[in-house]
C-alpha cells in the first residue's frame, strides 16, 4: 500500500515543485513579477537538490524519476506562462520561433503517451542541459529582461533534446528512466535484454 511514508525526501523535493505550482498561478494573476520569479527560483532550485539528493543517497527509483519529471514539467509550463504574462511583447516577437521549438515537444509527449501511457523520464544529460537553459533564460527575462542570445540558445538547445528523446522512445519499447542519452542507450542492458527475448 502507497502511503506518505514510502516517499523519501528527494520525492518530497519534487512534491514541492507540484504544489507550488497554485501558489504561483496566483501571484501571476496579482502580477506580482518579482515575488513569483523568487519563488520560481526556489522551485528551479529544488529540481537541481531532488537529482542530487536521490543519487548520493541511493534513492533513485522509476516512481521518484516520474514525480521529478512531473515536476519539472509543471514548472516549465508556469515558468512560460509567467513570461507570456509578464514580457508580452517579447513573445509576440519571437511567437514563431516559440511555436517551432514547443510543437515538437508536444509530439513528443503525444508519442509517449501512445507508446507508454505515461510522459518519458530518461532524464538525458541534454534533457538537463536544457533544463538549466531554459531555467537561466526564464529568470534573466524575469528579474530584468529577455536576452536574445540565451532565447537562441534554448531553442537550439531545446530542439535537440527534443529529437533525442523521440529517438529514445523508439529505442526503448518499454518505458525506461535515467538514460543518459543516445549513446548510452545504445549500451544499456535493459534495452539489449528486450531486445534478445524478441528474438
Amino acid at each position: 500500500m502507497l502511503t506518505f511514508k514510502n516517499f523519501n525526501i528527494a520525492d518530497w523535493f519534487s512534491f514541492y515543485r507540484i504544489l507550488a505550482a497554485p501558489f504561483l498561478v496566483v501571484l501571476i494573476c496579482f502580477d506580482q513579477r518579482l515575488i513569483f520569479t523568487w519563488f520560481l527560483l526556489i522551485s528551479y532550485l529544488t529540481d537541481a537538490i531532488d537529482g542530487y539528493l536521490a543519487r548520493k543517497l541511493e534513492i533513485t527509483s522509476p516512481r521518484g524519476s516520474q514525480l521529478d519529471s512531473f515536476g519539472d514539467q509543471i514548472t516549465l509550463i508556469i515558468g512560460l506562462i509567467g513570461l507570456f504574462v509578464f514580457e508580452k511583447e517579447f513573445i509576440k516577437m519571437n511567437l514563431t520561433i516559440i511555436l517551432i521549438a514547443f510543437i515538437p515537444y508536444v509530439v513528443q509527449m503525444i508519442i509517449a503517451y501512445w507508446k507508454y501511457g505515461k510522459a518519458t523520464a530518461f532524464h538525458t544529460y541534454f534533457a538537463k542541459f536544457s533544463a538549466i537553459m531554459q531555467s537561466t533564460f526564464i529568470l534573466h527575462a524575469l528579474f530584468f529582461s529577455p536576452d536574445c542570445t540565451l532565447f537562441y540558445v534554448m531553442i537550439a538547445v531545446g530542439l535537440l533534446e527534443t529529437l533525442e528523446e523521440v529517438a529514445l522512445i523508439f529505442m526503448y519499447d518499454v518505458w525506461a528512466s535515467d538514460v543518459k542519452g543516445v549513446y548510452w542507450a545504445l549500451r544499456d542492458k535493459r534495452r539489449l535484454k528486450k531486445k534478445k527475448s524478441n528474438n
